[in-house]
């Protein structure tokens, strides 16, 4: 080149790193005037470099965020944006990591706050995408994996959120396509609060155990946000489970749903053994059970009231704890055949509850297939004329069937040496 070109090219060069040092520049004097003037305790990851493009990767800006709140205790805000997140993240005590949202979004292209989370894709037991320590705060958030495909199976990811300490806390967030949406349960996270959590868990939803002080849970949606038809679908009916209860003590859990799931609520112990929950105002939608039962706490049991279930309740052997359930309502999937079946050492109740279309292939199988320790059934409608209601197995040693109608007149096998009562039943 001649020697006038270079001079042209080295000024052209000069020029372009000025104007780029000038908006860093800028930037960096924009970002410190915001930080300065926020209240203290307040932070946003505009501040540490973050860009809301989806290219760029902003793990460090928040990281770096989140540090700095946790000095102080503080709120770490994320503004409208698509924030990539390669890595992951792990919030300090005493910090709430918020974006725009005031209620849960309805699907990724939401406008608002959303984090796309890629590290993981393919180990299912590795690091998760945010861990929550003690009293810490998701909310207002949309995550999302952007590399998750509708396949099945799908890709497996670690757990997108995990709490280690009591008082974690979420609320108004969606995850779009977890694998593995809460972990409240690999590490003890009593106390722990969950409020309109929208999700499409493919795998796992919401995992609880070692609370060893009354956990929330209300408003939980567990819902085909990512895809309604598709084969990660045919995936979570065949091997997905919505809700995983352990050892939790006192737990309540409000208005929450799911469906399409080969498991809607799971009852089982663990290392510290089972718990003892109240579930009210809730259900599980189209699955082939609604409710399985491997274990629940001798004392206190489980409860539902003013449910809905579609379809099955299983209580297994290894039970020896009380299930019951209150102004329930079973009705089919295509595969149903009981609506319960009932074994283990534990007293099963069904009070003002409605039963219909059971034994779909015909067969003669009843409504509520029994051979544990105890059943009581009072009040209840069985509403599907002409088929079998009730069997009482071997095992069962009490029975109180009271005050019930029977439609198509009472078709009751009594296969027990125990205790039977039953009277004052409806037939028409």
């Amino acid at each position: 080149m001649p020697s006038g070109g270079r001079v042209r090219g080295q000024r052209a060069w000069a020029l372009a790193a000025g104007l780029a040092a000038a908006v860093c520049a800028t930037w960096s004097s924009t970002a410190a005037e915001g930080a300065a003037t926020r209240p203290a305790g307040e932070y946003s990851v505009l501040d540490f470099g973050a860009v809301g493009d989806g290219e760029t990767d902003c793990t460090e800006a928040f990281q770096a965020a989140l540090d700095a709140a946790g000095e102080t205790g503080g709120v770490v805000s994320v503004p409208v944006g698509r924030f990539l997140i390669k890595g992951t993240l792990s919030m300090p005590p005493d910090v709430t990591l918020e974006g725009t949202w005031r209620a849960p979004a309805r699907h990724k292209d939401s406008k608002g706050s959303t984090l796309l989370a890629v590290a993981g894709k393919g180990d299912a037991d590795g690091e998760p995408f945010i861990t929550m320590h003690e009293c810490s705060m998701l909310k207002g958030l949309v995550i999302h994996y952007p590399e998750q495909v509708d396949e099945n199976p799908p890709h497996p990811y670690p757990w997108t959120v995990r709490g280690r300490g009591d008082n974690c806390t979420i609320l108004d967030v969606l995850m779009t396509n977890p694998y593995q949406a809460v972990d409240f349960g690999t590490f003890p996270a009593g106390r722990h609060y969950i409020n309109r959590l929208y999700a499409q868990a493919l795998y796992r939803g919401i995992f609880v155990d070692k609370c060893f002080d009354v956990g929330r849970i209300e408003n939980a949606h567990i819902w085909p946000f990512y895809s309604t038809d598709g084969p990660s679908r045919d995936f979570t009916r065949e091997q997905g489970i919505a809700f995983i209860l352990g050892r939790t003590d006192w737990q309540f859990v409000t208005n929450c749903f799911c469906i399409g799931y080969s498991v809607g609520f799971l009852f089982k112990g663990f290392e510290n053994g089972p718990g003892n929950v109240i579930i009210t105002q809730s259900g599980s939608d189209v699955g082939p059970v609604a409710v399985r039962v491997e274990a629940v706490q001798a004392h206190s049991g489980v409860t539902f009231a003013n449910c809905q279930m579609m379809a099955t309740v299983e209580v297994e052997p290894t039970n020896t704890g009380p299930v019951k359930f209150t102004a329930t309502g079973f009705w089919p999937v295509k595969s149903t055949q009981h609506h319960a079946r009932l074994e283990g050492k534990g007293h099963v109740f069904f009070e003002g509850c409605h039963f219909s279309g059971w034994d779909k292939a015909g067969t003669g199988d009843p409504c509520i297939q029994a051979n544990c320790d105890g059943l009581t059934v009072t009040g209840c409608d069985f509403m599907a004329a002409g088929k079998k209601q009730i069997v009482l197995g071997p095992n069962v040693n009490a029975a109180i069937i009271t005050s019930n109608r029977f439609r198509g007149g009472a078709k009751i096998e009594n296969n027990s040496q125990g205790d039977v009562q039953i009277g004052l039943n409806a037939g028409k």
